[in-house]
């Protein structure tokens, strides 16, 4: 991802911590050096050469704020250098739009501002499965609204309770929770164990033969030759081998003998056999 900025060397692999803290620290204090120079970044035209050297000062000099919050957000299936390369398009975001005159200090407008870019990272392209956008919204307030929920209730909270606590309805909270099943996918390649810890692709667990699609080509085989039967061969097929009745209650019902009932089963169905595989 182009960041329109050369990040020095020692920026790639990752700062150490201790320059995090040292540079971060808490709230602003460590930071109000940067406001001076953003606030003479403004007396420069765009294009001009001296604010483009200044622009790129301030952003170097603020790149462990991105490093950051992009950590913060690691440990969530992403890749970090993802995540990183999105923080810093959100630092040069904050840096281009700071506005001093607001009464706010840079890395309190700053920190909202590439913490939001990230999560639109997440909402818009770690999605396995395309889910509206209202959704993906509501998903990640869950953790949040549920951690404080069960910190308040001391025991997890309800569906219901989520809603309310987010201010949306019950059936956008289900659909969230659900919508959560389509953020990562599995592949069907990827090897997984049995009950037997015998390690396969998951297409081997889920591919099995259907019966059914036999019976269905036999259906088809054998239709075009039921126009040829009687009405009381038919009748007596449909008796047996779609209500499953036994050849005394069909001879009951015929008034004729088990054996009749018999006969006219093991003709009839010669018949189709002998019609079937001549055909």
């Amino acid at each position: 991802m182009y960041t329109g900025i050369q990040v020095p060397e020692c920026m790639g692999a990752g700062i150490a911590d201790q320059s995090i803290r040292r540079r971060a620290g808490r709230g602003g204090e460590r930071y109000d050096d940067v406001e001076p120079l953003l606030a003479e970044l403004t007396e420069y035209a765009i294009g001009d050469a001296r604010r483009t050297a200044l622009r790129q000062q301030v952003i170097e000099r603020c790149l462990p704020v991105a490093e950051h919050i992009a950590r913060r957000f690691g440990g969530r299936g992403e890749n970090y250098e993802d995540l990183l390369q999105t923080a810093r398009v959100g630092l040069i975001n904050a840096v281009d739009r700071f506005d001093s005159d607001c009464g706010t200090t840079f890395l309190a407008f700053a920190v909202p501002t590439i913490t939001g870019e990230v999560r639109r990272h997440f909402r818009d392209y770690t999605w396995a499965v395309r889910v509206p956008r209202r959704v993906k919204e509501t998903q990640q307030l869950l953790g949040p609204a549920t951690e404080a929920l069960t910190h308040r209730l001391a025991r997890p909270p309800k569906a219901g309770e989520i809603a309310a606590e987010l201010g949306v309805d019950l059936a956008d909270v289900v659909q969230a929770v659900v919508a959560g099943n389509a953020y990562q996918t599995t592949s069907i390649d990827a090897a997984t164990e049995n009950d037997d810890n015998v390690s396969r692709p998951v297409l081997r667990f889920l591919v099995a033969e259907e019966p059914g699609y036999l019976l269905v080509d036999d259906c088809l085989a054998v239709k075009p030759l039921f126009v040829t039967l009687s009405d009381r061969e038919r009748q007596v097929l449909a008796w047996r081998f779609f209500e499953s009745q036994t050849q005394l209650q069909i001879a009951r019902q015929l008034g004729i003998s088990q054996i009749q009932v018999s006969r006219i089963l093991s003709r009839t169905l010669e018949g189709l056999r002998e019609r079937a595989s001549r055909d």
